[in-house]
Formats: C-alpha cells, sequence, structure tokens
C-alpha cells in the first residue's frame, strides 16, 4: 500500500520503520527536517518538508494516490486538521490520528475520525494489571478502545459453567475464552465449558 505518515518523531518513526518493513511504500511528512534522522539509514521511502496542512505540502508527498494516511505528531490539532484533510477531501479510506489529550480523544472522535489516544491505552492496560489481571493487551479498532485481559479465577467458581459465573464480571465485560492449566484454550462461541482447576479466563472489555 502506499501510507503517509505525518510526523516523524519517535512514534512517528517505529510506525515507519515497521510499514517500510512490511514493503508498504511510505511517504513521511515533517516540519522539521532534523527529525528524518530518525529514520533508519537504508530507509528507501519518499519524505516532504513542509507543513502537513498544506494541500500542496500534501500533494507532494502523493496524497492523491495514497490508501492509507496516519497523523502521529505530538500536535493534537494538528493531526486532527490533516487527517480531516485526508478524510473529506480526499477521500481516504484509512485515516488514523494520534491524540495525546485524553479528554479530546471522544470530541476528535465525533468528526468520524478514527483516533488513537497513548494515554487511554496505557490506562486500559494498566488498571486491570494493578487489579490483578495478568497478559493484558490494549486494542483500538474503529474508534473503540477495547482491553482484552486474563484474569484468575476465584475457588468458588471452580466446578461451574461459563455461563454460571456472569456476576463476576463487570457490565461492559464480556468472557471470549478458558485459559487451561495445560496452555490449552476453549472458546466460548459455542460452548459453555465447566471451570476447572488452574483455569483462567480471557475476557475483553469494550471501553469508552
Amino acid at each position: 500500500m502506499n501510507i503517509i505518515v505525518i510526523g516523524c518523531g519517535k512514534v512517528g518513526q517505529a510506525i515507519i520503520t515497521a510499514l517500510t518493513n512490511q514493503g508498504h511504500d511510505v511517504s513521511v511528512v515533517t516540519e522539521d527536517p532534523l527529525q528524518l534522522s530518525n529514520l533508519p539509514s537504508d530507509f528507501s521511502g519518499y519524505t516532504t518538508i513542509g507543513v502537513p496542512i498544506d494541500q500542496d505540502i500534501l500533494k507532494k508527498a502523493g496524497i492523491e494516490s495514497c490508501d492509507a494516511f496516519a497523523a502521529v505528531t505530538s500536535d493534537d490539532n494538528l493531526n486532527l486538521m490533516a487527517a480531516q484533510i485526508a478524510k473529506n477531501i480526499y477521500n481516504i479510506k484509512k485515516v488514523y490520528a494520534r491524540i495525546n489529550d485524553a479528554q479530546k480523544n471522544e470530541v476528535f472522535g465525533s468528526f468520524g475520525i478514527s483516533t488513537i489516544c497513548p494515554t487511554n491505552l496505557t490506562a486500559s492496560a494498566l488498571i486491570p494489571l494493578l487489579n490483578d489481571n495478568t497478559d493484558v493487551t490494549a486494542v483500538n479498532h474503529a474508534g473503540i478502545l477495547f482491553v482484552i485481559m486474563t484474569t484468575e479465577i476465584e475457588k468458588d467458581y471452580i466446578g461451574k459453567r461459563v455461563s454460571e459465573i456472569s456476576t463476576m464480571l463487570e457490565e461492559d465485560e464480556v468472557i471470549v475464552a478458558v485459559k487451561h492449566k495445560d496452555g490449552s484454550n476453549t472458546k466460548i462461541s459455542f460452548v459453555n465449558p465447566e471451570i476447572k482447576s488452574g483455569d483462567s479466563l480471557i475476557i475483553m472489555k469494550m471501553s469508552d
């Protein structure tokens, strides 16, 4: 795919490197030419220096033939404006904006822009860990934050069926699988397994 990445700080550099290694054609736009030193020495993509909300700059970067667009600078408002231009003017289907301010995240999402908020991702991953959960992963999908976590099972629930232990869940949580002591997993889609000693639950939580 042809992908434009706005911003070349540490976050941008990590994204650009990964996408390039996957074989995508990556075009980088940054206002600060010094940021280009963050790129790997073997970077073979295209770079453009300029204001990323300037349509001439974006055209120079190849936005008219772009398949996906990610604005990941440290400036939330700049990311939103660049993402809106990509989505509303150039009709790019895959448009994402990094939003550092958690309070702005919901507001920006109302503009129809898919946002990634590192603050929310970090909080959503740490809170379950601090509550004695393990193996926590936070995923932003279509603007909705999903937290997938593994939790130990209290002794009182051993021998019960999954359908009988809903009282241990919060309102916005759902059990998606049971992880067994031997490392195997049972998906909950079509079965209602009995909880055994050594089992743990894999739970998905949808966060705002």
